[in-house]
């Protein structure tokens, strides 16, 4: 037996004209489909619905039971769509999104704050860690989407990753402390004998500047090591040493000097990335479209950092 939602809709609507003629008028089909419908109803569920005597509509017993149970499923199918048609047009939903910190820092909080005026039902979960720890998230499934930064060697084949800026590194000191260099830009040579307030191990930006050093031929002295990226440059301003950092992570930071290296200097590109069997949710695809709205315009206003270039 096989009771389709628009049959019950037909039987509710004769129920309550008690005339199939009005009732086939009112569900917007001919009267000869619509008893044909009702037949194939009463067929299915092995009794009839109506009686039909002297021109009169009548429920039978069978449809009298029949009756409050098909406007409660019409009601559950109707407050269903409307809650799938709100998700579809992000009137309500839920976002889990993964960035490093250096990132929520500097990029998601006026993305968010862009997402959540154009979204405001649409709940936001954020996590913020290390691109490693993102990406071990993501392919779990307990992220829909992060911005995370590409290893050189390549992310998990399980996900799917979309380039969308790359940045420059840049070297902060203190400004109570000498400069890292008399002759600016700075060469990572020049790091050799700076003592280096270095990330936590997994942090991709420890991994960066350790890579830089050891390609420059020497391998990095740690004044102190551990930190994520507010207690890095916390421990930068009170002249513990100097850091490797992105240039969106210290704008505005007035008490650090802010040294660029030489070229071909340190890069580093940043994604989106969710894993490729799951389609991204509305709401996650409308993060994304809000996130290239906000690179595209801040590009063409000039007012992304120096050394920050969309993709």
């Amino acid at each position: 037996m096989v009771v389709q939602l628009q049959q019950l809709r037909y039987f509710v609507a004769v129920a309550e004209t008690r005339h199939f003629t009005q009732a086939a008028e009112q569900v917007g089909v001919t009267q000869p489909s619509l008893s044909k419908q009702i037949h194939a109803l009463e067929t299915d569920l092995g009794a009839e619905l109506f009686t039909r005597t002297r021109g009169a509509i009548a429920l039978t017993p069978a449809g009298e039971a029949l009756l409050p149970l098909a406007r409660r499923i019409i009601a559950d199918a109707d407050t269903a769509r409307v809650e799938v048609q709100e998700l579809v047009g992000l009137r309500r939903g839920r976002l889990r999104l993964g960035a490093t910190p250096s990132l929520c820092v500097s990029l998601v909080a006026p993305i968010l704050r862009r997402y959540a005026d154009a979204y405001p039902r649409v709940r936001l979960q954020v996590e913020e860690s290390g691109s490693q720890d993102l990406v071990r998230h993501l392919v779990q499934g307990s992220l829909d989407m992060a911005i995370i930064v590409l290893p050189d060697a390549g992310t998990d084949p399980s996900l799917r990753t979309e380039p969308i800026l790359r940045e420059s590194l840049v070297v902060v000191s203190s400004l109570t402390m000498p400069p890292p260099t008399e002759k600016p830009p700075l060469r990572i040579t020049e790091l050799r004998d700076q003592p280096l307030v270095m990330f936590r191990t997994g942090y991709d930006l420890r991994d960066a500047t350790v890579a830089a050093c050891e390609r420059a031929g020497f391998t990095p002295s740690f004044a102190v090591e551990g930190g994520e990226l507010d207690a890095v440059l916390g421990f930068v301003e009170a002249g513990l040493g100097v850091a490797l950092v992105p240039s969106m992570a210290v704008a505005g930071r007035d008490r650090l000097r802010i040294t660029t290296l030489a070229k071909p200097g340190v890069q580093r590109t940043v994604a989106l990335a969710h894993r490729r069997d799951v389609t991204p949710t509305h709401a996650a695809r409308a993060l994304r479209d809000t996130l290239l709205a906000y690179l595209t315009e801040a590009s063409a206003w000039s007012t992304l950092p120096p050394g920050v270039d969309p993709l």
